[in-house]
């Protein structure tokens, strides 16, 4: 979906025998595909890797003590050490509630779409969009769509505080202005991150309404000093 990006900095979620090597906090999706194509290609990966296996079935046999596997297609696989790592949603079947008219809606050539089942050539140019949810992939989709459509309005039950906290990791930038290598780079900010979890300076910034707008400011750039 548009503006679809990490929501954790890639200084934590990238891995610790490649760290991330830019000074961006919060990565799109293309630089995130080729940091992971790059550690792919580099470690020689794909051959381990199945691609577009849908595993349905996971057996325990003690007696061999392995795991066998079945996918979607018939294919079956063993291994000893078995990693759920699937998340909490049901990628085949999201959560699409029922709304009221939807079909009315749909007749009248209007388009509903779940984010989770976005196609890539939906054009939205020029038109009047609502985002029902003020989440996550709301949040991203919302100011990236207001490029292009004619209007974008966002349905929500609670509001949720918006920070403008710049994508760039002046520590990271430094260290690369200063021409050390990558391994160098993720260290400073690192040490950086835990010094200020332990001084408690990673607290958020005042939100009541007698802060002035540069005290926020001057919060907001030391997170990523």
């Amino acid at each position: 979906y548009p503006g679809i990006r990490s929501d954790s900095d890639m200084f934590t979620m990238g891995f610790e025998h490649r760290p991330w090597g830019s000074p961006k906090l919060i990565a799109p999706k293309e630089d995130i595909m080729a940091y992971l194509k790059k550690t792919i290609d580099d470690g020689g990966l794909d051959r381990y890797i199945r691609f577009h296996k849908n595993v349905v079935t996971a057996e325990w046999n003690s007696s061999k003590a392995q795991w066998s596997l079945r996918s979607q297609d018939g294919s079956a696989f063993t291994c000893t050490f078995l990693y759920g790592c699937t998340g909490y949603f049901e990628h085949d079947k999201p959560f699409e509630p029922e709304f009221p008219g939807a079909d009315r809606f749909r007749a009248s050539g209007g388009t509903i779409v779940h984010p989770q089942k976005w196609s890539e050539d939906l054009d939205y140019t020029g038109k009047r969009v609502a985002v029902i949810g003020s989440g996550a992939t709301a949040i991203t989709l919302v100011p990236s769509m207001a490029g292009k459509a004619k209007h974008v309005t966002m349905v929500q039950r609670s509001p949720t505080w918006i920070l403008p906290v710049p994508n760039y990791d002046i520590t990271a930038g430094s260290a690369l202005e200063d021409g050390v290598g990558i391994e160098e780079m993720h260290r400073r900010v690192r040490e950086r991150r835990a010094e200020e979890m332990s001084n408690g300076d990673f607290a958020g910034p005042p939100l009541g309404k007698d802060i002035s707008l540069e005290e926020r400011s001057q919060t907001y750039l030391k997170w990523v000093r």
